[in-house]
C-alpha cells in the first residue's frame, strides 16, 4: 500500500519518518495516542480519490485528519498501526468567495477563511476557539457548533453542499449548493456530522453573511440560570440581533481570575451567576448595538433580571470579557482533574438540569464538585464534574466513568444529547451504543455498512 501510494502521489505525499509522524499520532488533549504505517498528503481531490481507491485494493484503514483539535480522539488512529493517515492540510485552497456563499477546500483554516471573506464585506458566522488550526472540513464532518449557534445554528446548518469522496473511491460533488433538490437522499447533510466514517469530505459550500459594521458585549451578573434564561427571552422578544449568551457560575469566574494572568473581574461586586452577551449590527442599523443592549439591560435592571451589568467601552474590554469565557477549560484544568462532558437537554430544561444533575452527582460520588457553563440559549453546556480535594488522576480514571455514566443518563432522561458539539469519536462510543434509541442505532450501522462495506473508514470511531 505504501509503496503503490508513492508510485500514484510522488514520494513527498507519503511521510514515515517516526518523528514528522508523532505530532500527529496523539490527540491535542493529550488522551489517545495511535500508530499509524505512515500519513499521506494528497494535493487535490483527484489524489484523495485515488489514495481511497488504493485502500479499498490493499483493504487499509484511513484516518482524515485536518486540523488535529478534536475534543474526543475522532482523529486519532487506533493502536494497532494497520491504518494510513489522511491530512488533508494540503487542501488548502479558498476556490470563490461570493455574495453569499464560498468554496473552501478540506484543509482551509477557519480564521483564513474568516479573513478571505471579510475582504469582500461578509463573514462566515461560525466561530470556536480553535478557530486558528481547525480546519473547514474537520469542523464540517463534526458538525462543529461554537459561539454564535444562537443565531445562525451550528456547521450543519451553514453548509450548503459538499464534495466528498466515498469508500469506492468515487467523487460526490454537491457544491452546487442549489436551494432546491428533491432527488432523493440527502448525501450532503448525510456527510456533515459522520466523523469521517463516511467519506471523505474535500471541499465544502458555505454560507455567508453580512459583516458586522459594530458590536456590543456585556457583562452582567444574576440570581440563577432560570432568571439567565427569562432575561434571554426578553431580549430575544425585543431584537434578533443577539448572537451570544454564555452563563458560568461565579465559582468559573474565580478560577479564571485565579490561574490565568491578565484577567479582571469585570463587575464590582459579587454574584451567584453571570452571562456574557453579545448583540451586533450590520452596516444601515437604526441603532448602534451599545445604545441597544443598554436600553434592553436598563429594562431587566428594573424588570430584577439583572442584578447589575457592565458594557464593555471599547473593543479591548470587549475581548477582555470574552477571554474570561474562552479561558474556563484552561482554567478549570489548572484546578485538578476533572471530567469534561459536552451534553445537551431542552432550552428550557436547561436551567434546572444544571443545578439538580450537579446535586445529584456531588451526592452520588461524594467529595466531588459539578457545575456547567456555556451556550445556554442553545441547551449545550459544557457540564464538569470535579474531583475530590487532592485526588489524583487516578480517580478520573477508577471512578471516572460511573460519574460519567450518571451524567449521561440524567441527559439522556431529560430527553438531551451525551454529545451537543464535540461529537463522539472513541471517547463516547460505547455511551452512545448504550443510550442511543435501538432504531436510530441499528439505521446508523446500516448506513455505515451501505456506504462503507469495507469499513476502511475511521475505524473505531462513532459506531
Amino acid at each position: 500500500m505504501v509503496e503503490a501510494v508513492r508510485q500514484r502521489l510522488g514520494e513527498r505525499a507519503v511521510v514515515t519518518d517516526a518523528d514528522a509522524l508523532r505530532p500527529w499520532l496523539t490527540d491535542w488533549r493529550g488522551r489517545w495516542t495511535g500508530q499509524a504505517l505512515a500519513m499521506v498528503e494528497p494535493r487535490s481531490t483527484e489524489e484523495v480519490a485515488a489514495l481511497v481507491g488504493l485502500a479499498a485494493r490493499y483493504r487499509v484503514p484511513l484516518v482524515a485528519q485536518g486540523g488535529n483539535t478534536s475534543m474526543v480522539g475522532g482523529a486519532t488512529p487506533e493502536a494497532s498501526g494497520e491504518a494510513m493517515l489522511l491530512s488533508l492540510r494540503r487542501l488548502n485552497r479558498v476556490c470563490e468567495v461570493a455574495p453569499d456563499h464560498a468554496i473552501a477546500e478540506a484543509g482551509v483554516i477557519l480564521a483564513d477563511l474568516h479573513q478571505a471573506v471579510a475582504a469582500i464585506g461578509k463573514r462566515f458566522p461560525l466561530t470556536l476557539g480553535a478557530r486558528g488550526s481547525a480546519t473547514i472540513g474537520g469542523l464540517a464532518a463534526t458538525n462543529a457548533g461554537g459561539t454564535q449557534v444562537l443565531r445562525f445554528g451550528t456547521m450543519r446548518r451553514l453548509v450548503l453542499g459538499v464534495e466528498a469522496v466515498l469508500a469506492d473511491g468515487s467523487v460526490h460533488d454537491g457544491l452546487a449548493g442549489l436551494k432546491k433538490d428533491n432527488r432523493g437522499y440527502n448525501l450532503d447533510q448525510l456527510l456533515v456530522g459522520s466523523e469521517g466514517t463516511l467519506g471523505i469530505i474535500t471541499a465544502v459550500s458555505l454560507q455567508l453573511v453580512a459583516a458586522v459594521a459594530a458590536r456590543a458585549v456585556a457583562w452582567v451578573g444574576v440570581a440563577d440560570p432560570a432568571t439567565a434564561l427569562r432575561l434571554l427571552r426578553s431580549l430575544q422578544g425585543s431584537t434578533e440581533r443577539v448572537e451570544g449568551f454564555e452563563i458560568l457560575p461565579a465559582e468559573s469566574l474565580a478560577a479564571v481570575l485565579r490561574h490565568v494572568p491578565g484577567t479582571r473581574a469585570p463587575l464590582a461586586g459579587t454574584h451567584p451567576w453571570h452571562v456574557l452577551i453579545e448583540v451586533t449590527a450590520e452596516t444601515g442599523a437604526t441603532e448602534p448595538p451599545g445604545q441597544l443592549l443598554e436600553r434592553l439591560l436598563s429594562a431587566s435592571l428594573v424588570d430584577g433580571l439583572v442584578e447589575d451589568a457592565v458594557i464593555g467601552s471599547s473593543e479591548a474590554q470587549a475581548e477582555a470579557f470574552w477571554r474570561i469565557r474562552d479561558s474556563i477549560s484552561e482554567a478549570e484544568r489548572a484546578g485538578g482533574p476533572a471530567l469534561q462532558h459536552d451534553i445537551s437537554v431542552p432550552v428550557d430544561a436547561m436551567p434546572s438540569f444544571m443545578t439538580e444533575a450537579a446535586a445529584k452527582v456531588e451526592r452520588a460520588f461524594p467529595g466531588t464538585h459539578a457545575s456547567g457553563f456555556g451556550h445556554l440559549g442553545d441547551g449545550n453546556v459544557h457540564f464538569h464534574v470535579r474531583a475530590p480535594t487532592s485526588a489524583s488522576l487516578d480517580w478520573v480514571r477508577g471512578e471516572g466513568p460511573a460519574a460519567s455514566r450518571l451524567v449521561h443518563d440524567l441527559v439522556t432522561a431529560a430527553g438531551g444529547s451525551i454529545s451537543a458539539e464535540h461529537g463522539i469519536g472513541q471517547m463516547k462510543r460505547e455511551e452512545l451504543a448504550r443510550l442511543l434509541p435501538p432504531a436510530r442505532l441499528n439505521a446508523m450501522r446500516a448506513i455505515k455498512a451501505a456506504l462503507d462495506p469495507l469499513g476502511i473508514l475511521n475505524p473505531g470511531k462513532l459506531i
